[in-house]
């Protein structure tokens, strides 16, 4: 079951619109993420982003309510197994990350 950060807790996804450029690359591409935010219209173009980037959705999507009434909504998303294996043996991913 995935956790979600308290409600209360600021999102660090970057904009929509910045997306593109922080994954340009295969090799850079996470291979699990799990995407949060208020339940909106950016939320949902945030989900649509990553599934136009090869991402598949993985589990059903969580929805929760804050203290304020704000919904806040939640959703995984997975690499395919294929599109993993690239990453796995791509050089780039064999360097260590500091």
């Amino acid at each position: 079951m995935a956790h979600l950060r308290p409600a209360d807790e600021p999102t660090t996804d970057p904009p929509h619109h910045e997306l593109g450029r922080l994954m340009d690359h295969l090799t850079e591409r996470m291979r699990y993420r799990l995407l949060t935010g208020p339940d909106d219209n950016d939320f949902c173009a945030r989900v649509s982003a990553a599934l136009d980037e090869g991402y598949e959705l993985y589990g059903s999507p969580s929805i929760t309510a804050r203290a304020d009434g704000q919904v806040v909504a939640a959703q995984a998303v997975v690499l395919p197994a294929y599109e993993a294996v690239r990453i796995r043996k791509s050089p780039a991913s064999a360097d260590p990350v500091s």
